[in-house]
């Protein structure tokens, strides 16, 4: 009877744990919806994504913490504690943040945005907003074993003073310049601006939870699918962005059976255009449309571009290219941050919406003089291979060593002496004598000169850059040379 009633405990054990499998790794996750924003019109849909990816990530696993319409303290604070509980969980953790709002770039920076903001200017925004950079630079300042930042946050800029001289959508953030283990996605590709949608979420939140659901298949994937879904549903007028610096698997959803440990795989060689070219040849345009987005690289955008110009998908094509190009460019140039990087940039691009900040940071940078490249100098290979400690007190001049060495020996063991150097007036040239196939050579003593030493003058005070400063009679210094 006992052994009846525990197979029958068991069997339902073992469906419950076996259909998904255990989680190796701690997730946790922080959600932001801001809708309700004061000084400018309140965003509908953001509040609607923060409490469906909220859902969709405890399915999958997560402990979420869900926040809504914060202030720029409160946001502060919950991304400050979101982060002590991820260093509580310890090393082997994968720590999300999904922030649905507004989003700005303000001179190269991202910023994201509280409800209580109230700018009259740019230079507001640092100061009022939250910076994107802040909050990676808080997620990796804990162990984890890789950090997901989703950004719904690429939508219009709501302030109409701020958009005349700040740049469009959101900058570049490239992943692979942080820690390893950073995954970035925007709804949105750089420089551009997304849809808040007409349902009941925004386009990018939609396709993500779709993907996101599908058992089994691979972080990188996922974002692919949803890159697809989003440009298809705007009619190509939006495509989202992702940089990662992954170095492990990740799945939003596992499959019913634990796949087994696979053996790194070697990265595949980068596609030429023309290898693109011969790839979308001859296929429909929305399929090879669907084949470019899904690989997101320049390479397959140029050939697309090429294959159907002058068509509407071959138009947006090459305007995501050259936004894309040109936003590269802009954070080149922001990661120099010289006068001379800016003036580059503008030299490429003179007329975009990036113009008035270039011309800004000029500006602010005019007085700071741009760094000189140090002059290497060359340095003959021989002379590494060859170079020993020497003596400068016996050492003869490179010219007579040189002669010495290939001096013909005389008949009798000894060798023929140097003629003396050609003298210069005003001074004594040292006298050569050889002794015994050693050429020694012998100077004057320096010449002494007795000059009156006057008063101690006090304590000395050495001015200069970091030299050994000590207090000396007699106005000697030593040190700030």
């Amino acid at each position: 009877m006992v052994r009846r009633l525990l197979l029958s405990l068991s069997v339902p054990a073992a469906i419950l744990f076996g259909a998904v499998p255990a989680l190796a790794e701690n997730r946790l996750a922080l959600v932001i919806g801001q809708s309700a924003y004061k000084s400018v019109p309140a965003l509908p849909n953001p509040a609607n994504d923060a409490k469906a990816m909220s859902q969709m990530l405890t399915d999958a696993g997560f402990a979420v913490t869900s926040a809504s319409d914060l202030s720029q303290d409160e946001m502060r604070v919950k991304i400050s504690d979101f982060a002590g509980q991820v260093a509580a969980k310890g090393a082997d953790t994968v720590a999300l943040v999904f922030y649905a709002g507004h989003g700005l770039q303000i001179d190269g920076e991202n910023y994201l945005v509280p409800v209580d903001v109230d700018p009259k200017r740019e230079a507001d925004i640092p100061i009022q907003a939250v910076r994107l950079n802040d909050i990676l630079n808080t997620l990796t300042s804990v162990p984890s074993r890789m950090r997901i930042v989703l950004l719904d946050a690429c939508r219009n800029n709501p302030f109409p003073e701020l958009s005349k001289t700040a740049g469009h959508g959101l900058a570049i953030v490239d992943a692979k310049v942080g820690a390893p283990g950073t995954f970035v996605s925007f709804s949105t590709s750089p420089g551009a601006e997304a849809e808040d949608g007409t349902g009941a979420n925004s386009p990018y939140t939609t396709a993500l939870l779709a993907s996101a659901k599908e058992p089994g298949v691979p972080i990188e994937d996922t974002f692919k699918r949803v890159r697809v879904a989003v440009n298809k549903v705007t009619d190509g007028r939006q495509t989202p962005w992702d940089s990662s610096s992954l170095t492990e698997d990740f799945r939003f959803t596992q499959g019913a059976t634990p796949a087994p440990a696979a053996l790194p795989i070697p990265a595949a060689a980068k596609r030429t255009v023309d290898d693109w070219k011969r790839e979308l040849q001859g296929k429909p345009i929305e399929a090879a449309n669907e084949l470019m987005v899904a690989d997101g690289t320049d390479e397959s955008y140029e050939a697309f571009a090429a294959l159907f110009a002058g068509t509407p998908r071959g138009l947006q094509a090459r305007d995501w290219l050259d936004r894309h190009r040109r936003m590269v460019a802009w954070n080149n140039a922001i990661l120099v941050n010289t006068a001379a990087a800016y003036r580059g940039f503008l030299a490429q691009y003179a007329d975009t919406d990036l113009t008035p900040t270039a011309r800004k940071l000029i500006e602010r940078l005019r007085y700071r003089p741009d760094p000189t490249p140090a002059v290497a100098l060359s340095v003959p290979a021989t002379s590494v291979a060859l170079a020993a400690p020497t003596c400068p007190c016996n050492a003869a001049p490179p010219q007579q060593q040189q002669k010495a060495a290939v001096a013909p020996a005389k008949k009798g063991g000894g060798k023929r002496a140097d003629p003396d150097p050609p003298r210069r007036a005003g001074k004594r040239p040292p006298r050569v004598v050889v002794e015994d196939d050693v050429v020694v050579v012998r100077r004057p003593p320096p010449a002494v000169v007795y000059e009156p030493v006057g008063p101690p003058t006090g304590i000395g005070i050495g001015i200069g850059g970091g030299g050994y400063r000590g207090n000396y009679g007699g106005g000697y210094r030593r040190g700030g040379y």
